[in-house]
């Protein structure tokens, strides 16, 4: 059973929502129907939205993979909340203003995760 990934797998899905509607809100209410139209906001949003769709998926199934394997509950925990921390701060700095110790803070954390959970999945599987 996978149920602290599950867990995780949930709430990033729900997050994963309103970054969507923030973007095509955006496009709708400017008609922008592709690419970022020189929209600076809209640049921002589609980024944090990007950013967003390229690390948690790689995390999640690093996170499972490290559940699958045995991985003690805390060790799950400290990577999914790093994970949920990094991505918080990283996509509101993003969103305001596109750049900032917050974004890097963000991306420290999101990295974390990966490496960690990715790390211990590696270490347990090959024992």
């Amino acid at each position: 059973m996978l149920n602290t990934t599950a867990i995780f797998v949930g709430i990033f899905a729900l997050i994963h929502i309103p970054f969507t509607v923030f973007v095509g809100y955006h496009r709708a209410r400017t008609g922008i129907q592709f690419f970022d139209g020189g929209d600076v906001r809209l640049l921002r949003k589609m980024r944090a939205h990007g950013n967003f769709t390229e690390q948690v998926p790689i995390a999640l199934l690093a996170m499972a993979a490290a559940e699958a394997t045995g991985a003690p509950r805390w060790v799950l925990l400290v990577g999914g909340i790093a994970l949920l921390l990094g991505r918080a701060i990283h996509a509101f700095v993003v969103a305001k203003s596109g750049w900032g110790n917050g974004r890097a803070v963000g991306m420290v954390l999101t990295l974390f995760a990966i490496g960690w959970m990715g790390s211990i999945a590696l270490f347990r599987a090959l024992l």
